[in-house]
């Protein structure tokens, strides 16, 4: 149920992809204005994501959902009303809400399942993402055929039907069910936000701003980059756009099976790797070289044609897919009686890169002047993230094995078989690491 509630969420967070072009054609919106418009809906669904996974911890992901999904279809329907930018606007920052639905299902799902579990389950909830490509597949048509004022309308129909269903076949989860039974009163609010003090926290936030916000904006991004590299019909690099979007969202259960079977830190090592091998690739621009030969000037061309452009940017899809589940496996088994603020805050910051990427991107085309400049930033950034993981991983060993501090010099090579001493470990950790007598 909350798989299928977050796929019409996801639905309608990002129905401006669609009804937006004709909206910006009534009102004749410049490129900004239509940015803006686009833009709202991902920035207050990103921002709401905090203060609702904290509500989900303290009243129950039940009502929670039920209340945002209501609350998210009255503003979609009264899209239908608005009638200048300014009340759009209003209307969208209404419709965003459904995007905080995220943080909303991670809290409730996760209270449901052992830790061992947890990441599967995630993984399969996070699926919903594919709500996106339902919009780019499904809106069109309807556009088309009634205005896109109806398909204001069936998405804020579809969002109250799932809401009445939501409430009716779904239940209170143990953790709220246990605290009604014995009348505890729920974790306070300043409470709830204590874990955010972590570093630890904000460099989740950073792994999410990547693998979700480089998701998000890479899937807004990539048909305009086919049209303009590639020379491609809007229809078509439409169609590829959602290409990628599907199997980078549907691949995030899987990436939660691999984060309970081989464990979250080697996927997230898996997708950082992979990612920062394929955007170096997709980084280096179009160049024509001329080499001065015995014989004459030797002209050849380095560039990436559009099959090994398609087939890069789906495997960079694939690991964003399981590091997006990964992320989230972190949360539950860090932070178990908080996933609501910390799951909210990691998603925040997620969702915001979904909102800025893109206005980089365009940034960077008018700055540097070179198409292949969106995937240099992406390269900066998920570079950052591994250098960052890595050197915290290996604090926090040597922090949990005090004899790893100090340099070791060839202990394989210690006299009679014995363990070389660790230089500069001390006496009691030389002494734990003698096998002891049966």
């Amino acid at each position: 149920m909350s798989t299928v509630a977050f796929t019409v969420c996801f639905a309608v967070w990002t129905i401006f992809s669609i009804i937006g072009i004709q909206i910006k054609k009534d009102l004749g919106l410049n490129e900004t204005q239509f940015g803006l418009l686009i833009g709202t809906p991902i920035l207050t669904g990103s921002l709401s994501r905090l203060l609702l996974g904290i509500w989900t911890d303290q009243y129950g992901g039940r009502l929670v959902y039920t209340v945002v999904m209501v609350a998210a279809a009255i503003a979609t329907w009264l899209l239908t009303s608005a009638y200048s930018y300014e009340t759009f606007l209003l209307a969208a920052l209404g419709v965003g809400i459904a995007g905080g639905s995220f943080a909303v299902g991670v809290a409730y799902v996760s209270k449901w399942y052992p830790k061992e579990k947890q990441g599967t389950a995630l993984g399969i909830f996070g699926m919903g993402n594919v709500g996106a490509a339902v919009t780019k597949f499904v809106a069109p048509f309807v556009m088309v055929a009634f205005g896109w004022e109806m398909v204001a309308k069936v998405w804020a129909v579809a969002m109250l039907v799932m809401a009445i269903a939501f409430l009716l076949f779904t239940k209170d989860d143990p953790a709220l069910a246990e605290r009604k039974r014995t009348g505890a009163k729920p974790e306070p609010l300043l409470a709830q936000l204590a874990p955010l003090k972590n570093l630890q926290v904000w460099r989740f936030s950073l792994y999410y701003f990547f693998v979700f916000g480089a998701f998000v904006a890479l899937a807004l991004w990539l048909p305009r980059y086919y049209m303009g590299v590639y020379g491609l019909d809007v229809k078509t690099a439409g169609m590829l756009g959602a290409a990628y979007s599907i199997p980078a969202s549907l691949f995030r259960a899987y990436g939660g099976v691999l984060s309970d079977k081989y464990g979250a830190r080697r996927v997230m090592y898996w997708t950082f790797i992979v990612s920062v091998i394929c955007t170096f690739l997709l980084s280096y621009p179009a160049t024509d070289y001329t080499v001065h030969g015995i014989k004459g000037p030797i002209t050849f061309t380095i560039a990436i044609s559009f099959i090994p452009f398609t087939v890069i940017t789906f495997v960079l899809g694939f690991f964003m897919s399981l590091g997006k589940a990964a992320v989230y496996k972190h949360i539950p088994v860090y932070y178990p009686g908080h996933v609501g603020a910390v799951g909210g805050v990691v998603g925040l910051i997620g969702g915001l890169g979904g909102f800025v990427l893109p206005i980089a991107f365009g940034a960077l085309n008018d700055i540097i002047g070179v198409w292949t400049s969106c995937f240099m930033l992406l390269f900066v950034l998920v570079a950052t993230a591994l250098t960052w993981m890595h050197f915290a991983i290996i604090r926090m060993e040597r922090r949990k094995h005090p004899a790893l501090r100090g340099p070791q010099d060839l202990p394989e090579l210690a006299e009679g078989g014995a363990p070389a001493k660790l230089v500069g470990a001390s006496p009691a950790a030389d002494a734990s690491a003698r096998p002891k007598e049966a």
